[in-house]
């Protein structure tokens, strides 16, 4: 059977998801459906909001299912008989029951060297500790989070000056190419998936809210620069500067203290704010931010 006429249903939220949704429909597979969640308020305004995955959907035709619960779907998806599944950045663990629904199961594509950093923050992670590499496995999803074996992976070397946007962005390009190397000899079943080493396993938490506040005595000067990194966009890195509630997008740092814009931390060092989101809501550079705030 030609890999291009087995349907395929898709199951993806995020703006990570977008990029892979796009690689498959122009590498001609035909997707039956999108699955996505249902959809949220978002931003300041909270204004309900619809996937970016659901918009390109409608655009191209395909349908888009936005169950609360799976279990809702199964119907549809057992009508359309012989069926894969591709799942990237759904943001919902999927049960077994619609799992068997599949054919050879759901591949899922992931943003780390699996086993390491299974979870919902791979990529925040991977910054957050100072990795000099990560990379994308494609594995075969189980009910278990992140723990079914591995089709295939790519290493990922990082230049250690990548923030949460610029890495999502990469791995989501490096991944739907892997996706499309690896996906005709899934579907023929002439590439066979290995085990996951449990023993060297490793698993990371879902950001929240919370997660935003800077507090440097908790730090290494090295750490916060990190933290400026991998939580742009979002938890965020927020901070006390000159009695001013800031949002800090972009430092380096420094041995010495030459600016109120250097926050001195756990390890003597400082970390020297180049950038931020000025109480006005502006996105501003140091020296502006201090010429409209420093006397204020």
């Amino acid at each position: 059977m030609n890999n291009m006429l087995k349907k395929i249903i898709f199951f993806g939220t995020e703006d990570f998801s977008l990029v892979a949704l796009q690689g498959l429909v122009e590498a001609g597979y035909s997707v039956a459906a999108v699955v996505t969640k249902p959809d949220s308020k978002r931003g300041r305004n909270q204004q309900l909001t619809q996937p970016a995955v659901k918009v390109y959907a409608a655009s191209r035709n395909i349908p888009v299912w936005q169950p609360v619960k799976l279990s809702e779907i199964s119907d549809d998806i057992e009508r359309l008989g012989d069926i894969a599944g591709v799942l990237v950045s759904y943001g919902k663990l999927v049960p077994e029951s619609i799992i068997n629904l599949f054919k050879p199961g759901i591949i899922n594509v992931h943003p780390s060297l699996l086993p390491l950093y299974r979870g919902p923050s791979p990529i925040e992670s991977a910054i957050m500790n100072g990795d000099s590499q990560t990379g994308v496995s494609i594995m075969q999803l189980t009910a278990k989070m992140d723990a079914g074996p591995v089709y295939t992976q790519v290493t990922y070397t990082l230049s250690g000056h990548e923030s949460k946007p610029e890495l999502y962005s990469q791995l989501a390009s490096v991944g739907t190419r892997l996706l499309l190397e690896s996906l005709p000899d899934i579907l023929t079943g002439s590439l066979q998936p290995t085990a996951q080493d449990e023993g060297a396993a490793t698993y990371c938490q879902l950001l929240q809210k919370d997660d935003s506040t800077l507090v440097p005595d908790n730090l290494t000067a090295d750490q916060a620069e990190r933290k400026v990194r991998a939580h742009l966009g979002f938890p965020k890195t927020k901070a006390n500067i000159l009695g001013h509630a800031v949002i800090i997008t972009k430092a380096h740092v420094v041995s010495e203290s030459k600016t109120p814009l250097d926050i001195r931390c756990r390890d003597g060092a400082y970390l020297s704010v180049d950038e931020l989101i000025a109480p006005s809501g502006r996105l501003v550079d140091a020296q502006a931010f201090l010429n409209g705030y420093a006397a204020a």
